[in-house]
């Protein structure tokens, strides 16, 4: 919006937004924000038809022995799913420490925290897949390290600041890739021991300069960015899993994809983790982000 009044209303708009609706509704028990948004799943589904092409072709492409049918019956159980992300991520901002903790738990934490009992950073690689937010938000709580989540920029800055204040307020950190640079070498640099959660499945905004495989049937492009960052610093590389265990409850499932990436082949690392990725897909295959436009870039 390029109009003076809009530049001025859009931040008092969005707080009046945050304070006066998202944070008294996010106070709710969790099962009543279920309630409420499932006529969310409703309009998505039967009303504005979201995005349903984008869902529909991304399903047949990926899942090519698949009947009309079985992608009918993907597209509804993506939007039931993400009627409840919403939900969850609109809890987000008031769950307390005993809440999430009870709600989103690692399995094997061992794995990670051996690291930091040697003074060693991380990087904790995954996807939008189940339920991302609340891992940024308990990352300080799920390991020993100091918890950064490598995040994009909201176009609204106001809004941004807000979510992010919700984010980070049991000790996290929220960084961007205009100072992600900075706060990784300011945390190598005086040893001390971060995870840096790096979400890596998003589509790559440099097509030249991406790492570029097969995955889900499809030459795809990936941001290399998470192996680039463990070279330069010799990190141990890992790959959380997230698992649905039931509705509003998820299992973190730690995976280990090397220890020292200078050992390993230019794009190896990028290579297991994708891999890791299209099992975890493939295994729950409804909880991806199935509306995201993954496949603009083509490769072939």
């Amino acid at each position: 919006m390029k109009t003076g009044n809009c530049v001025i209303l859009q931040p008092k708009y969005s707080e009046m937004t945050y304070y006066f609706i998202l944070y008294p509704l996010s106070i709710l028990p969790l099962c009543l924000l279920y309630l409420i948004c499932f006529p969310f799943y409703l309009i998505m589904a039967y009303i504005i038809r979201y995005r349903r092409r984008i869902i529909d072709d991304n399903f047949a492409k990926s899942f090519p022995e698949w009947s009309r049918w079985e992608v009918w019956k993907a597209r509804q159980r993506y939007y039931i799913h993400f009627a409840q992300l919403a939900a969850e991520m609109l809890k987000m901002l008031t769950m307390s420490r005993k809440n999430v903790m009870r709600r989103y738990h690692c399995s094997n934490p061992e794995v990670v925290n051996k690291y930091f009992d040697q003074g060693k950073s991380v990087v904790l690689m995954s996807s939008h897949h189940n339920n991302w937010e609340w891992m940024v938000l308990s990352v300080d709580m799920q390991f020993k390290h100091h918890g950064i989540g490598v995040g994009a920029h909201n176009t609204n800055k106001v809004f941004e600041k807000l979510i992010n204040r919700a984010r980070t307020r049991y000790g996290d950190q929220v960084v961007f890739h205009d100072n992600v640079r900075e706060v990784m070498a300011y945390h190598e640099e005086n040893h001390i021991p971060a995870a840096y959660m790096i979400l890596s499945d998003q589509n790559p905004s440099n097509p030249e300069r991406c790492y570029v495989t097969d995955f889900l049937h499809r030459r795809t492009g990936f941001i290399r960015g998470a192996e680039g960052f463990a070279r330069k610093y010799d990190l141990p590389v890992l790959y959380y899993e997230v698992i649905k265990e039931r509705i509003g409850k998820y299992r973190l499932d730690v995976h280990e994809i090397c220890e020292h990436p200078n050992d390993l082949p230019e794009g190896a690392v990028m290579q297991k983790y994708v891999e890791l990725l299209e099992q975890t897909i493939k295994n729950h295959p409804y909880y991806w982000l199935w509306s995201h436009r993954r496949w603009k870039h083509k490769f072939d």
